[in-house]
C-alpha cells in the first residue's frame, strides 16, 4: 500500500516508524526538516520537507498514486484542508486527525466526506472515553471491547498476591475449571511472550486475556484483584482530554479538576456543571492534600507534560489513591511508568495508530487496538467467503510465530477457540499479532 503521512511532530514520526514494520511504501511530508533528518537516519522512508496544503508538495509526494493519506498535524484546520486537497488530487482514502469532537457529529461527518475527508479521528475524545471505561472497570489496567462487547480484552497486572504466580497456563486451566478465557500474550520485562501450556506466570507480568463479559468475577478470583468503588476522582489538566473526561464522569462521581491556566479553567467552567475547578499547580502536593487527595479513589493526570503526569500519579499512589491513570506522550516512558506502579497509561499516538490500523492491514478489518508497552496489535477481522482460514481447523492453519487467535464471534455466539476449532465465512475473528507477521495473518481471512 502507498501511504502518505502529513505530520508536524511526534505523532507522524511514530506512525511512520510503526508502519514501516508492516512493509508499506511510506512517504512523510513534514514542515520540520530537522525531524525529517532524524527520521531518515532511523528508517529508509521517503521524506519531503514542506506543507501538506501545497498542491506542488503533494504532487511531489505522488499523491495521485496514494492508497491512504493521513494528516496528523497538531492543527486540525491544516489536516482537513490537506485531506480535501489530497482527495481532489486522486488519493483513494483520506484520514484527518482532529481536536474538536463536535466535528464527529453525523451532520458534520457527512459534510466533510462530501468535501473529501473520508475519516476523522479525535485522539482526545477516545482517550477520555478510555478513562471513563477504566473507572467503570477497576480490575484491568486496560480493556477493549470487540463486536459491541461480545468479547473483551482485559490486561491484568499480576502482583505478588495473585494466586497464579509461579503456576503454568495449564495449571491455571486445570485449577479454575469455570474460567473461560484465552491468554493471548504476556508482557514481561518489556518482552512480548505468546504463551503456551507450560508458560509460568511471574510477579509483575501483564497478562492479556480475551474473554466473554460474564467471566469478570472469575478473572478477579484468578488474578487476586478486588473491585474498587470509585466515588471521588481528581483530574489534573483541563485540556481537551481532561474536560471530556470530567464531562462524562461528573454526573455519577465527585470530580475535582486542577489547571494552572486561567483561560483553560474558564473554558472548563463553561462546559462543566458539577465539577469543582481549581486554578492551581497540581505539582504542589500540599494543595492536592488540602483538596482531599488522601480520600480520593482515582487520580487522573492528563496535562501536556508526561513528566508532570507521571510524577503526580506517583505522589497520589504513595498517599494511598487506589487508581492512577497518566497521559504519557513519550512512548519510551510507557513501560517504565507501568513498572514503577502507575496503573494505566494513556497514549495518543497509540490511540491514533489503533484507529488508522484497520485501513492499512489487508482483509476486512473492523476494529484494532495497539497495546501499551508492546508493539503488538489486537485486530478484529471479518472472514471472507473464500478465506483460506475457512479450509482448515486452527491446528492446520500454520499461524506464524508471533500470532494467535483470541476469539471468534459467530452471529451472537462467542467462541474461545481450541486447535480443533473450524473458522467459518462471515465469522469475526480477534487476532493478536506482532507487526512483522500481521500481513501474513491478514491474508488468511481475506
Amino acid at each position: 500500500m502507498n501511504i502518505i503521512i502529513a505530520g508536524d511532530g511526534e505523532v507522524g514520526f511514530y506512525l511512520a516508524k510503526s508502519l514501516t514494520e508492516l512493509n508499506h511504501n511510506i512517504t512523510v511530508v513534514d514542515p520540520n526538516s530537522e525531524l525529517l533528518k532524524r527520521l531518515e537516519k532511523e528508517t529508509d522512508l521517503l521524506t519531503i520537507a514542506g506543507s501538506s496544503t501545497s498542491p506542488q508538495v503533494l504532487a511531489e509526494a505522488n499523491v495521485a498514486d496514494c492508497d491512504l493519506f493521513l494528516a496528523v498535524l497538531h492543527d486540525e484546520s491544516i489536516n482537513l484542508i490537506s485531506c480535501v486537497l489530497a482527495k481532489k488530487l486522486k488519493a483513494k482514502k483520506t484520514v484527518a486527525r482532529i481536536t474538536n469532537a463536535e466535528l464527529l457529529l453525523p451532520k458534520h461527518r457527512d459534510m466533510f466526506r462530501d468535501l473529501g475527508v473520508d475519516e476523522m479521528v479525535c485522539p482526545e475524545r477516545i482517550a477520555a472515553k478510555e478513562i471513563t471505561n477504566l473507572l467503570n472497570n477497576s480490575v484491568a489496567t486496560e480493556f477493549f471491547d470487540f463486536s459491541g462487547g461480545l468479547l473483551t480484552m482485559y490486561v491484568i497486572h499480576l502482583e505478588a498476591d495473585s494466586p497464579v504466580i509461579n503456576h503454568s497456563v495449564q495449571e491455571l486451566v486445570q485449577t479454575y475449571t469455570t474460567l473461560q478465557v484465552r491468554i493471548v500474550a504476556i508482557l514481561r520485562n518489556g518482552m512480548t511472550i505468546i504463551p503456551h501450556a507450560d508458560t509460568v506466570f511471574q510477579q509483575g507480568d501483564l497478562a492479556y486475556l480475551i474473554s466473554r463479559p460474564n467471566q469478570l468475577e472469575t478473572i478477579k478470583q484468578v488474578s487476586g484483584k478486588q473491585d474498587i468503588s470509585i466515588n471521588k476522582a481528581m483530574i489534573v489538566g483541563a485540556g481537551r482530554v481532561g474536560r471530556y473526561a470530567a464531562l462524562t464522569l461528573e454526573e455519577r462521581i465527585r470530580i475535582t479538576l486542577f489547571e494552572e491556566s486561567r483561560r483553560r479553567c474558564e473554558e472548563a467552567a463553561n462546559l462543566l456543571n458539577n465539577t469543582l475547578i481549581i486554578n492551581g499547580d497540581a505539582t504542589d502536593i500540599e494543595l492536592l492534600k488540602e483538596e482531599g487527595l488522601q480520600t480520593t479513589d482515582a487520580f487522573i493526570a492528563v496535562t501536556d507534560s508526561s513528566e508532570t503526569n507521571v510524577l503526580t500519579c506517583l505522589h497520589a499512589k504513595k498517599l494511598g489513591v487506589k487508581r492512577t491513570i497518566a497521559l504519557v506522550e513519550n512512548t519510551g516512558f510507557i513501560s517504565i511508568s507501568q513498572d514503577i506502579g502507575i496503573d494505566t497509561i494513556i497514549n495518543k499516538k497509540l490511540i491514533t495508530a489503533s484507529y488508522i490500523s484497520r485501513f492499512i492491514v489487508k482483509g476486512d478489518a473492523v476494529r484494532s487496538k495497539w497495546l501499551s508497552g508492546t508493539n503488538a496489535e489486537l485486530i478484529e477481522f471479518n472472514v471472507g467467503k473464500w478465506a483460506p482460514a475457512t479450509r482448515h481447523t486452527i491446528r492446520d492453519l500454520n499461524l506464524p510465530q508471533g500470532a494467535t487467535i483470541g476469539g471468534i464471534i459467530r452471529g451472537n455466539e462467542t467462541i474461545l477457540p481450541t486447535r480443533d476449532t473450524q473458522i467459518k465465512a462471515k465469522d469475526k475473528v480477534v487476532v493478536f499479532a506482532l507487526p512483522i507477521v500481521m500481513e501474513q495473518v491478514a491474508r488468511l481471512f481475506e
